[in-house]
């Protein structure tokens, strides 16, 4: 293993910690997504990789999968992480613009987007593009916090000196916009995340 890679790690498992402390576990959170969005198949997208923990769940469970996000520095964290655990060969990093995707239209079958939205100056262009990229039988699940996991969010940013900034748009805003765009909706909930679940209505 690369000094690199496990320098990355440390800091992985020390930031896991930081949400342990807050009493967290992002493993569980990650995997009560990944349930509820069962039966995951087919050509899988992940909008939004962050530090890649929602990309580790997934690879954990042996999806081959796409994921983008804007920042280098995000995916470079989240590349190596996924390394360290011998998961990366199964993952297509990419760095992208989520309001402009380079993708094919319908070229996924399902695509996540984890704890990403409420960070979104424009949610709804970057969602018409997450919309453009979905085949007609596919679904895109959405999962972000909870009004507990939002102030969880808040002391753990206020704790290192940062603000956590949200955006005005809710889950259940992008749940109506889905709406009028022809979707059917469903809903689960843990303490810390909500889940949408939108797939098209069968006409």
């Amino acid at each position: 293993m690369d000094k690199e890679a496990l320098e990355n790690h440390k800091l992985y498992l020390e930031r896991k910690a930081l949400y342990k402390s807050f009493g967290c576990d992002i493993d569980k959170e990650r995997s009560f997504i990944v349930e509820k969005a069962q039966p995951i198949y087919g050509d899988i997208l992940e909008a939004g990789t962050g530090k890649g923990h929602f990309a580790l769940a997934l690879a954990r469970e042996g999806y081959r999968f796409t994921t983008f996000d804007i920042s280098k520095e995000e995916q470079r964290f989240a590349k190596l992480n996924l390394k360290y655990f011998g998961l990366d060969h199964l993952v297509d990093f990419r760095v992208e613009n989520g309001e402009y995707l380079s993708f094919k239209d319908k070229s996924f079958d399902i695509i996540f987007s984890i704890n990403t939205f409420h960070h979104l100056t424009s949610p709804y262009k970057v969602l018409d593009e997450l919309i453009r990229l979905l085949c007609f039988e596919g679904k895109i699940v959405l999962s972000d916090f909870t009004g507990e996991g939002m102030a969880l969010m808040d002391k753990i940013h206020a704790s290192e000196g940062r603000k956590h900034d949200v955006s005005s748009t809710t889950l259940a805003d992008i749940e109506r916009y889905l709406i009028k765009k022809g979707f059917n909706t469903g809903k689960a909930s843990s303490k810390y995340q909500e889940v949408l679940i939108a797939y098209h209505q069968l006409i």
